[in-house]
């Protein structure tokens, strides 16, 4: 069964995640683009990442692999310092890709994919 959630910024042509069977397929979340920090902009994003999770089940400590896409090489390590107030020492695989976004303010993106399995009727 696959399963689409409605996105969380206005485009329909792309779903905020998509379940199928027991992986959560994270599209590209971003969040906090009001404030010019790199460390704030990716907490804003882990969280808007939590909430998508939630709705479809799953929290943080489910996801396996997280792309984080920032725009600076400059701030990387502002930035993965961030994952460790969410994950603890129990972070998923992660890719760091350096890039340019269509939003002026936005300074990283992450998606992913968690892993949640179906819980099983007794």
């Amino acid at each position: 069964m696959i399963q689409r959630f409605c996105n969380h910024y206005g485009d329909d042509t792309c779903s905020s995640c998509v379940v199928a069977g027991d992986y959560i397929f994270l599209a590209h979340h971003g969040g906090g683009q009001e404030v010019n920090d790199l460390a704030y902009q990716t907490r804003a994003t882990l969280v808007a990442v939590a909430d998508t999770l939630a709705k479809a089940g799953a929290s943080l400590s489910d996801v396996v692999q997280l792309t984080y896409y920032i725009r600076s090489t400059e701030d990387f390590r502002k930035g993965a310092d961030v994952f460790r107030e969410f994950f603890g020492t129990d972070a998923p695989a992660r890719m760091t890709v350096v890039t340019e976004f269509v939003g002026k303010n936005c300074l990283c993106q992450i998606d992913g994919i968690a892993y949640k399995p179906a819980t099983k009727a007794e």
